[in-house]
């Protein structure tokens, strides 16, 4: 018989816990489900949930930002990207155009999409203008950049790739001093798309409780549940609770996509730095769409850097789990939706965003975290 969410809430609150656990959710779309459903404040107080590496547009490294924006303002091109990307900011002097948002207030043609097959379309009704198609994203985006790619587009098409993999920014933080966390629920979307396989190394050579969660309250109750029991018992298990869709294997139709159109590379995290394998780059075969290779006076490679966040921003502690959002010291102040910052702060998959829209609206004070109450 399935349980229902307050079930398994009550199956948690029943464990005996002896101590304080903190299990990490990857996924920005877990934050959210998990935010707005005030599930940290349904917890028990041992519990601590802790958001993790998982917003694309936090991480998108400030210089692809930064070659966007040139290549729309010097480059007469239609640029087109995903709607989240259009508001995060780049540190540059001030009275300078610091997000696509400004870039296309200042006369640049920028339009925001909701899937590739847009990209395809607007370059074709342009066929006498350039496109860049400016793709930030993980695995369940990158699949279907991989496909649009395959399926052939125009000539006038190009792609500012910018996709990372989500697994190795886990593995960094595993490989670190200090990885922070006793659990993990792994983002069900990803492995809808990779398998749940991709999270075993967390179990076998972590010996860290993991489970692959849906988006909602019933799935991600079910994985905490599972991580919890797994700590209690003394098992080490990796445990799918999102069924419905994650499957062994995953899909290997978009599996074999991304493999043809792409390739691993190390890749620059933003404020994080370079990761090793945990980016994707396009194949040889299409470097006539590869906008990096069509447009190289736009590189700006130059601009690479670890700690690429604005002054002030903590963005970068928050996306690695070591602080909470109202933690950041500019959270709520200086930084807010309406004028953000830092990239947390603008995309629906940041987590300051998410605990800003949950009602979180004050700092907390240096090393008293304030306990998310939504």
């Amino acid at each position: 018989m399935t349980l229902t969410a307050q079930e398994w809430l009550a199956k948690i609150r029943a464990l005996p816990l002896q101590r304080r656990v903190r299990i990490m959710n990857v996924c920005g779309g877990h934050e959210r489900s998990i935010t707005l459903a005030g599930i940290r404040s349904a917890l028990p107080k041992t519990v601590e949930l802790i958001a993790g590496p998982g917003c694309p547009v936090c991480v998108c490294p400030e210089e692809d930002v930064y070659q966007a924006i040139q290549l729309a303002l010097q480059a007469n091109v239609i640029l087109v990207a995903f709607g989240d990307m259009l508001r995060v900011p780049v540190n540059v002097p001030k009275g300078e155009v610091r997000s696509l948002e400004q870039a296309k207030a200042s006369g640049a043609d920028i339009r925001p999409i909701a899937s590739p097959r847009e990209a395809v379309r607007i370059a074709r009704e342009n066929p006498q203008r350039a496109v860049v198609f400016f793709a930030a994203g993980f695995e369940t985006t990158t699949a279907p950049v991989a496909a649009m790619l395959l399926e052939g587009v125009p000539n006038n098409l190009s792609v500012l790739l910018s996709a990372r993999r989500t697994w190795p920014a886990v593995a960094m933080l595993l490989d670190s001093d200090t990885p922070g966390f006793d659990g993990l629920v792994a983002p069900g979307h990803v492995s809808t798309v990779m398998g749940p396989e991709e999270w075993l190394f967390v179990v076998e050579k972590h010996r860290i409780p993991t489970a692959v969660a849906g988006f909602m309250p019933v799935s991600l109750l079910a994985a905490m549940y599972s991580v919890l029991r797994q700590l209690l018992e003394g098992e080490r298990f990796l445990d799918n609770c999102y069924p419905e869709l994650v499957r062994p294997g995953g899909n290997p139709g978009a599996q074999a996509q991304i493999a043809q159109a792409l390739h691993i590379t190390d890749a620059n995290w933003r404020g994080i730095g370079v990761i090793p394998a945990s980016g994707f780059g396009l194949n040889p075969c299409y470097a006539r769409h590869d906008a990096r290779i069509q447009f190289p006076d736009f590189d700006a490679a130059g601009r690479k850097r670890a700690g690429q966040m604005p002054p002030g921003c903590e963005c970068a502690s928050v996306v690695l789990g070591k602080i909470n959002p109202n933690e950041c010291k500019i959270y709520g102040r200086a930084c807010t939706p309406k004028s953000p910052v830092g990239p947390c702060m603008v995309s629906d998959e940041g987590a300051c965003r998410i605990w800003w829209a949950a009602g979180v609206r004050t700092n907390a004070t240096a090393g008293d975290a304030q306990a998310l109450d939504a």
